[in-house]
């Protein structure tokens, strides 16, 4: 491993914004196992060290462009999602707060960093991270679609990424606009 956490994290993050054409506005969830990342099994061995780096690589990048983070919690907690209120300003929340072992260390960091945290028992993202087989697909739109990333390890992790668009609708005699492709 030649970079550190931070450095691969916001390489990742990075390069899924640039492929996925975000703009401000937009939402990207992350679902993050830390035991994956430093080398155990996923759910066995929650490190709050690695969430760390890994929130702070995600919330500067994002932070800097003006795109909202959601942190997809473990399964203890149904996979909710931690996120800034303003990212979802007229949804119904759930009261629960993330822990290392019911939420997982990542949405327990994100939990305490975010100006005003709320969670949410679903989200419709823009984009995703999958570090570590956290199986972030039913918080993203309707059509995802699969991106290779290069920076496609971080720790000992998995990467999978994703980005959306929107539904092809009508038939045979539609047009579709390419800059939505």
């Amino acid at each position: 491993m030649n970079n550190s956490i931070y450095e691969q994290t916001k390489n990742a993050i990075a390069e899924l914004c640039d492929a996925a054409k975000l703009q401000k506005g937009n939402i990207v969830v992350v679902g993050c196992s830390s035991s994956e990342v430093i080398g155990s099994k996923i759910g066995t061995n929650s490190s709050p060290d690695t969430a760390k780096e890994i929130f702070n690589a995600l919330y500067d990048y994002l932070n800097e462009n003006g795109i909202f983070l959601a942190v997809q919690c473990c399964e203890h907690l149904n996979r909710a999602i931690v996120t800034e209120r303003k990212a979802l300003p007229f949804t119904e929340t759930v009261n629960v707060v993330p822990q290392p072992k019911a939420g997982g260390s990542l949405a327990t960091k994100a939990y305490s960093s975010f100006e005003d945290p709320i969670v949410v028992e679903e989200i419709k993202a823009d984009a995703g991270l999958d570090i570590g087989f956290t199986l972030i697909g039913m918080h993203l739109k309707k059509v995802a679609v699969p991106l290779r990333l290069k920076n496609n390890i971080i720790g000992e992790a998995i990467v999978l990424a994703a980005r959306t668009r929107p539904k092809f609708i009508g038939g045979a005699r539609a047009l579709y606009d390419e800059e939505m492709l």
